[in-house]
């Protein structure tokens, strides 16, 4: 087999959101469409997704949620500053905003933190080998220095850091997106040297966030790897060709393949979300397992891996 270019870790998120999620994310591993899943572990399939797994054999790491549904510890289920008044996180901009007045804290993100990954393990029989962040909450200010300090201890090797190469030239992102995405950007940025002190590491290159959903197409990805492929191996990953010395490019594509939620079946404890009931899911599915885009990841020196294999 000829020396691959790449190895890019094609990360299904939001394992366990719903049974309709966790088929969809099934068959696209089944077709090669992805290669590693991230499971949300206070959700309501997460049972389910963890055996699935098993089953498959599926690469699996944790997608730690401080922002949707109901926390994993039981301490912080009734009084905590990480619910509001009816029991539930704060949300994906709510959770950005108690943060930025100071209302969270940070000793209680670490509990939740440490509680989901006690959950992964029981569920999963071993500790992830890669934890990121549900709506990149790891990222942010504070809470990246807890999450690395907790993945420093407990020996987790890999994270995610959402800087995508091709973000600025894009042009079909809405305006509130691209908004969005460069304020994960900056965060992501600011969270390098606290990662890097604590020895944490991630592949090369990141890729997802103008692929996503209906902007996801063989042409849109073929562009986010052409950024990727002219990439330095930054050292933070120690991947190198099978039988060589030769450094090869490490790279993560986010995706979120699935069936849509059935309305009310499924979510972390509220139901499931529109974009989860939407045709984006199914659609990313379809882009995924295309015969063309895997004939691209061949012709191109792609190899499909999971972080382990890093």
């Amino acid at each position: 087999m000829p020396q691959p270019r790449m190895m890019l870790v094609v990360t299904g998120d939001d394992f366990g959101y719903c049974p309709r999620r966790n088929q969809g994310i099934v068959d696209c591993f089944q077709a090669g469409g992805i290669s590693n899943v991230s499971l949300l572990v206070n959700a309501s399939a997460a049972i389910e997704a963890a055996d699935l797994a098993k089953r498959h054999n599926i690469p699996i790491g944790l997608h730690a949620n401080l922002s949707e549904g109901i926390p994993v510890c039981q301490s912080l289920q009734q009084d905590s500053t990480l619910i509001n008044q009816h029991g539930f996180f704060h949300g994906k901009m709510g959770f950005r905003e108690a943060l930025e007045r100071g209302q969270l804290s940070m000793k209680q993100v670490e509990l939740e933190l440490r509680a989901q990954v006690r959950l992964f393990r029981d569920l999963t029989g071993h500790l992830p080998h890669h934890m990121d962040g549900h709506q990149h909450i790891h990222v942010l200010p504070k809470v990246r220095e807890v999450f690395a300090q907790v993945l420093s201890e407990l020996r987790i090797p890999y994270t995610r850091v959402p800087v995508e190469l091709g973000l600025h030239s894009c042009t079909w992102l809405p305006a509130h997106l691209y908004r969005f995405y460069t304020q994960v950007e900056k965060d992501a940025l600011d969270s390098i040297p606290v990662f890097t002190r604590y020895g944490i590491r991630w592949p090369d290159v990141y890729l997802g966030l103008t692929t996503m959903g209906q902007n996801m197409s063989i042409p849109n990805l073929q562009k986010a790897l052409s950024h990727a492929l002219v990439a330095e191996p930054s050292g933070t990953t120690s991947s190198s060709a099978s039988g060589s010395n030769q450094p090869v490019v490490t790279a993560e594509l986010m995706v979120h393949p699935g069936y849509p939620s059935h309305p009310k079946d499924g979510g972390c404890g509220e139901g499931p979300d529109d974009f989860s009931q939407s045709a984006d899911r199914q659609h990313e599915l379809t882009v995924l397992r295309d015969p063309s885009l895997l004939a691209l990841y061949s012709q191109e020196g792609v190899q499909l891996s999971a972080f382990k294999d890093l």
